[in-house]
């Protein structure tokens, strides 16, 4: 039995019409079985219409559908799409006759009004509802019953925090990563969407059973820190920001924190200061972030460094391991992660002509070192201005296997 065997049914012998439609076949069904000894003008009735269908007609029918879908729990009869068996047009005359079809669906048609009706009646059986009230088109008034309240309440006091808690994703290892602002500056009123959602997001996996862990990617490697250091020492020196660096504030806020710990940063050669300062800086900025987080009442499971994927050789790791796999080439002196044959737009360099890393490199690691935690499932939610990233990930998910 094929799927549309499964969806298609033969409804009873409707009267021939007048004039056979003729038409095209929609290629999104196959002629269904069982129709070729049925008599022209036969009518094929179509339930469950594939989302594809409907996408090539109009909206309009497209959300009736979707409407019907979801009325068909209370009880509302369900759509019906027609085809008529008949002949394609220019066929030969007695050529094999097939259900052709038009755009001119026959649906039964609902109202906003009988869908709320309908979707009354079936609350008013739930218990604990004393009366819903149809107010308007598209909203329902529901009035709980008040002993069915107070119980409620009852109920909500005496289970305490595990209220709401329940199994239903048992089973799932999720990693949940949000946020991961650079730790080159303080978290700003854009970050907290993303705290709040992604904290919402761990709180409800893990009331509903599954085992997930809330992560924060730490982008503390890279050209931005030594700018970020620059940045920081410059201000020591009462020196301007230098080119491409970080001004404001805070960042005479951490040179006053580097000096409480080294008075004597601002006296040292670069080559040393850099480092002294970078290092300094940098906790003290993390810092001020997992503060900021905590007063927002938001608390990560792990804080992953990224620099740890270089000093640890998981980046040279992650290029061996995706070239063992076939993914990986060599051009122009450079290394290359073929993602276009996983719906990238382009391949990406993972490895420069110069040796150094790219960013995507570190982003292929982390990955597989989520993998190689355990982790079935990997959760990015990725700021307005990381939509690029998607196809990225998608292709390092599916050359990692």
């Amino acid at each position: 039995m094929t799927a549309v065997q499964n969806r298609t049914e033969l409804a009873e012998q409707w009267p021939a019409p007048a004039e056979p439609q003729m038409v095209g076949i929609d290629p999104f069904f196959d002629a269904p079985s069982g129709f070729e000894d049925a008599p022209e003008g036969t009518v094929l009735r179509y339930r469950d219409v594939s989302i594809g269908f409907l996408g090539r007609i109009k909206q309009k029918v497209r959300a009736t559908q979707l409407l019907y879908r979801t009325v068909n729990m209370h009880g509302v009869p369900e759509v019906t799409v027609t085809t008529v068996i008949s002949p394609l047009r220019g066929a030969k005359p007695g050529a094999p006759l097939v259900p052709v079809l038009r755009p001119e669906l026959r649906f039964q048609p609902v109202y906003v009004a009988d869908v709320a009706q309908a979707i009354a009646a079936h609350l008013e059986q739930a218990a604990g509802v004393a009366d819903v009230e149809v107010a308007g088109p598209g909203f329902l008034n529901i009035t709980l019953d008040a002993a069915s309240a107070g119980e409620l309440a009852r109920t909500i006091v005496e289970t305490g925090s595990s209220y709401g808690h329940g199994e239903s994703q048992a089973g799932r290892t999720i990693n949940l990563e949000f946020i991961s602002a650079n730790p080159t500056g303080p978290l700003h009123i854009g970050h907290t969407r993303w705290a709040a959602l992604g904290d919402a997001m761990r709180r409800l996996l893990d009331a509903t059973g599954a085992d997930v862990t809330s992560e924060y990617y730490i982008n503390d490697a890279g050209a931005q820190m030594d700018k970020f250091a620059a940045s920081v020492l410059a201000s020591l020196r009462g020196e301007p920001t230098p080119e491409g660096g970080y001004p404001g504030a805070y960042i005479d806020d951490l040179a006053a924190a580097v000096r409480e710990q080294r008075p004597d940063a601002a006296e040292l050669p670069d080559e040393q200061a850099i480092p002294v300062v970078r290092e300094l800086a940098y906790a003290a900025q993390l810092q001020d972030i997992k503060d900021t987080l905590a007063d927002f009442g938001v608390h990560f499971d792990v804080w992953f460094s990224e620099a740890t994927l270089h000093d640890g050789g998981a980046v040279e790791s992650a290029v061996a391991r995706l070239r063992e796999q076939g993914h990986v080439f060599d051009d122009g002196g450079a290394v290359w992660l073929r993602t276009t044959d996983f719906g990238d737009d382009k391949d990406r360099v993972m490895i420069r002509a110069d040796g150094v890393p790219t960013y995507f490199a570190a982003d292929a690691a982390y990955y597989l070192s989520k993998k190689d935690r355990g982790f079935d499932e990997k959760i990015y939610l990725l700021g307005a201005d990381h939509h690029g990233y998607i196809n990225r990930l998608k292709a390092i998910a599916a050359c990692a296997g």
